[in-house]
């Protein structure tokens, strides 16, 4: 009888271990299949976010503050404030200061070096709004081989046509300019006792131009020409 009992303890002990076992095996299976598909997700979203623009983020971020900025000013344009004057009070004098590093980083200033430097500066600033079309060119370089591009022998009755809008462009633009110049310039006062040494107005900027950089070195032969002793 005792034997009966001890058999039937060891048998409910193997049960339990067996059953214990199980559920090991089960959550360990859980587990597996749960790491299998978060792994998976991983898989699909590192997959995605590679197929996105390099500069996704930055977009989303600039889209994000576009967003908050404009629902910034409709509440304040909706308690009768004007915004820009509110975010300018909003801004500490450390953060205006970065910001105006910043500014000056990014465009910096180079000053006057010379008119050789002002003059590529304008013609960059200037070109900059004349996009070619690239199309077009690709287009008249097929057609025209080896004469698209001039050369000794060219007689230019084969040179590419300048097409009309692309010259009405440059024509508008240069009449920006025109008018961005004359509402900059002044008449100089006239000096009735100056010696005359020019023939028009551009002429006399031209020579005060040489003067102001050359005339410490051309004193001397300056005033040999007027005595008449000049070799």
């Amino acid at each position: 009888m005792a034997s009966t009992s001890t058999e039937a303890s060891t048998s409910n002990d193997d049960h339990h271990k067996k059953k214990s076992r199980l559920d090991r095996f089960k959550n360990l299976e859980l587990k597996m299949n749960e790491a299998r598909k978060m792994n998976h997700q991983e898989v699909v979203e590192e997959d995605r976010r590679k197929k996105l623009p390099a500069n996704f983020e930055q977009k989303r971020k600039f889209i994000d503050w576009e967003e908050q900025e404009e629902k910034k000013r409709k509440e304040a344009e909706a308690r009768g404030e004007d915004y820009d004057r509110v975010k300018l009070l909003e801004i500490t004098a450390d953060e205006a200061e970065k910001w105006e590093r910043k500014k000056k980083k990014k465009n910096p200033d180079p000053g006057f070096s010379g008119y050789e430097a002002a003059t590529l500066r304008a013609y960059q600033r200037n070109t900059k709004n004349l996009k070619p079309d690239m199309q077009e060119v690709a287009r008249q370089k097929h057609k025209l081989g080896d004469d698209f591009y001039a050369g000794t022998n060219t007689l230019g009755l084969t040179q590419v046509k300048d097409n009309p809008e692309a010259v009405n462009r440059m024509v508008d633009d240069l009449e920006k300019q025109i008018a961005k110049r004359a509402k900059y310039s002044r008449r100089r006062t006239h000096d009735e006792d100056a010696d005359i040494d020019f023939i028009n107005e551009r002429n006399a900027k031209f020579n005060k131009k040489l003067e102001r950089f050359y005339g410490t070195y051309t004193a001397e032969i300056k005033q040999n020409l007027e005595r008449g002793t000049a070799v």
